[in-house]
């Protein structure tokens, strides 16, 4: 977020070309709904690079000329350089047709509100309508920006679930009851016998200390709304008392060396792969514990830190934009529209080829071949809908079953489908994430006392101009509330 809010400037003075640009190239196409006219798409889209790209392309293309005449010219850029990448790509007013966005990469808000990318409620209604059909609504309403859709949403799971999850082989070993822990505090006693017994093992894989809020902007930075209670008043989430509390916790169990004490400064990524944890945070999806020890090599168990809630960052994690430079929105909206209603077309772009990638048995599962893993292993959660994937043999039958229970029991934040408009207040949050980023990492991972630590990070905050921020959040917060 840091680098985002120092770019804002820069996307400042491009929001008017895009804009023009938006404006005149959506008549581009002016042939409206017809497809006589061969088209190709430029595509971007975040992932490490694939051998066998261009085989499985050329078998899209044979597709999609066949269904709307057009081909998809799809560019990867790896995870490290995406979000770079398409600042660059996206100030320089290049032209494109799609990319991915998202909360996280390739901002879809800071995007939307600077022109970069279409509107896309009416072009979305008229080619859109099969996938409409097929994504869940809290997707589609969530990520309205003022009523204006400006992304295509993945239908994966639609809500946020923060997880423990546990090194099982030492759970069963040492006869540990995981019943008892539904909060970072419950887990004392564990912790304990881990750390007697298992000089190998650090009992915790670093994180960061979980706060029950729905921040307003992503990372570190302090503007935040409660999910219960007074929910309509922006606060500062490190002068709540649940903070203090949570974060005393873990100052705790790093001071009993729970935590690793380079925990504030390690890069360490902890990889499931090295079984030298026993318990790590992570985000869940229905049947995620299979994934994880599927990659882990050992079992892997979890209990649940939250109930499931939709936030705005979760319904905007991985979406599809049509770019304001683009000649052919009409187009590249039925592509959108045939990856995320097409099961056949979806998993050529996830799975690869039947026969080279994957092989499909009696029963209608699958399971790779070789060349799938080393030759075209796609980011199968930034392509498009995840319920149209074909399952593999050792998935659970009702996997796309649990995702959508999962996501009717997900409850939207009070706050969800606000998105702020950072622009009036650039140069303080600037200077917050400053403050921030020399403070939180130390607090949030338990590396220092907050009783010490939180008044000065406070202190700070307020001299960085965070209340005249919060006072800005608090009126357009009002404002969008009014039309609700």
């Amino acid at each position: 977020m840091k680098k985002i809010g120092l770019l804002s400037l820069v996307f400042m003075m491009f929001a008017g070309v895009l804009a023009a640009c938006s404006s005149d190239d959506s008549s581009a196409d002016s042939s409206g709904d017809s497809t006589d006219d061969h088209v190709t798409l430029v595509w971007y889209l975040i992932g490490t690079p694939q051998q066998d790209t261009e085989m499985v392309m050329e078998e899209v293309n044979k597709y999609t000329k066949e269904k709307i005449n057009t081909s998809i010219d799809l560019k990867l850029l790896d995870w490290g350089e995406f979000g770079d990448r398409m600042q660059v790509i996206t100030t320089s007013g290049e032209e494109y047709d799609i990319a991915f966005s998202s909360s996280w990469a390739n901002n879809y808000s800071l995007n939307a509100r600077r022109g970069a990318f279409v509107g896309l409620n009416d072009l979305m209604d008229e080619y859109g309508k099969e996938m409409k059909e097929l994504i869940d609504p809290a997707f589609l309403e969530g990520a309205q920006i003022d009523g204006e859709l400006y992304a295509v949403p993945t239908n994966k799971e639609v809500g946020q679930q923060a997880v423990l999850s546990f090194n099982n082989e030492l759970v069963e070993k040492h006869g540990l009851d995981l019943s008892t822990v539904n909060s970072i505090e419950d887990l004392e006693p564990l912790l304990a016998v881990i750390k007697e017994n298992e000089p190998g093992v650090t009992p915790i894989a670093t994180f960061d200390a979980h706060l029950p809020f729905d921040s307003v902007l992503q990372g570190e930075l302090p503007f935040a709304f409660r999910l219960d209670g007074n929910t309509d008043e922006v606060i500062n989430k490190y002068e709540e008392d649940i903070t203090m509390e949570t974060l005393k916790t873990m100052h705790e169990y790093y001071k009993k060396g729970y935590i690793a004490q380079d925990a504030a400064t390690s890069t360490d990524s902890w990889p499931l792969e090295t079984p030298n944890w026993f318990v790590r945070k992570e985000l869940y999806q229905p049947y995620a514990e299979s994934v994880w020890s599927r990659s882990a090599g050992y079992e892997i168990v979890t209990r649940p830190l939250e109930e499931p809630h939709i936030f705005n960052g979760s319904v905007t994690g991985s979406m599809q934009a049509i770019s304001a430079t683009s000649k052919h929105p009409e187009r590249a909206m039925m592509f959108l529209n045939l990856l995320n209603s097409d099961p056949y077309l979806r998993n050529l772009l996830d799975k690869g080829i039947e026969g080279t990638h994957y092989e499909e048995n009696e029963d209608g599962t699958i399971k790779h071949l070789p060349a799938r893993i080393d030759n075209f292993n796609m980011p199968s959660f930034a392509i498009g809908n995840q319920f149209l994937l074909k399952l593999y043999e050792d998935d659970p039958e009702d996997k796309w079953e649990a995702f959508e229970e999962f996501n009717a029991n997900s409850t939207p934040s009070p706050v969800l489908g606000f998105y702020f408009d950072s622009n009036p207040v650039r140069t303080e949050i600037a200077a917050l994430s400053n403050v921030a980023s020399e403070f939180s990492p130390a607090l949030l991972k338990g590396a220092v006392d907050p009783e010490e630590y939180l008044p000065a990070f406070n202190k700070k905050l307020e001299e960085a101009g965070m209340q005249k921020v919060m006072d800005e959040i608090q009126k357009q917060y009002d404002e969008w509330k009014e039309n609700q």
